[in-house]
């Protein structure tokens, strides 16, 4: 099975996030890694071996990335907006410089997917909100959609727009109706150990509510009091559902 690993510059961010390929053909999906995490974590922790037939298959490529979490969202000595800020320039690495990345290595613009576990699938479901133009389908897994409560201070526009719970609450109009028609969700979370002290269990519930009352094309589904917040419970998941879409 094809493994590349590829550096890709940002001078906003001043170095170079990388991205681990995993496959040769199929569906792009970005894999966001959790809070902080490296582009190798998800093979490190069995998430590639566990949809390893999809790939020898040529029905998925996986793009895991390297987080910028340490240099946005977790700088806990500046206010929210400012945190957003910095992540806002992460993401413009993404949109720039991974997208045409991919777009180069599938020979073309395919319609790409994302997932992460934990503060991935924020990553994840945020991103596609946001760009849906991009990624019209996200996988989170673990996720807590609504990220107040990591920090302090301020919050202006730029967190608004990058905080599910708060850009969700607020869609009306054209831009709902076009999400509506071209974004899908699927959130899964377990009730098991940690998935309620991290907030993923409430979490996934209430975006997942929200998501459906603004007519958003959402499955909200919830494992069963043996799964926990960890690796194990992810990757079963994964295998389950990524079949369905690629």
């Amino acid at each position: 099975m094809r493994r590349d690993v590829v550096e890709l510059w940002s001078s906003e961010l001043g170095w170079s996030p990388r991205v681990v390929v995993h496959g040769s053909y199929g569906r792009p999906v970005v894999v966001f890694p959790s809070s902080e995490g490296r582009a190798e974590d998800y093979e490190n922790n069995g998430m590639v071996d566990a949809v390893r037939p999809l790939i020898e298959q040529g029905r998925v490529k996986l793009y895991c990335l390297d987080s910028w979490d340490s240099g946005s969202w977790y700088r806990h000595d500046l206010e929210l907006e400012d945190r957003a800020r910095l992540h806002e320039a992460y993401e413009r690495w993404v949109v720039h410089g991974v997208v045409p990345f991919i777009d180069a290595d599938c020979g073309g613009r395919q319609e790409m997917a994302t997932t992460g576990c934990s503060f991935g699938a924020f990553h994840a479901v945020n991103i596609a909100l946001r760009r849906a133009d991009l990624f019209p389908f996200a996988i989170g897994l673990s996720g807590v959609y609504d990220v107040a409560s990591m920090g302090w201070g301020h919050r202006g526009d730029s967190f608004y727009f990058n905080n599910p719970m708060d850009s969700v609450s607020g869609l009306d109009g054209d831009h709902l109706g076009w999400l509506q028609s071209r974004l899908s969700l699927l959130l899964v979370a377990g009730q098991g150990r940690w998935e309620d002290t991290t907030g993923a269990l409430d979490s996934t519930r209430a975006f997942g509510g929200l998501c459906a009352s603004k007519g958003l094309r959402v499955e909200t589904d919830i494992w069963g009091h043996d799964v926990i917040h960890d690796w194990p419970a992810w990757r079963a998941q994964l295998a389950h559902h990524l079949p369905r879409f690629v």
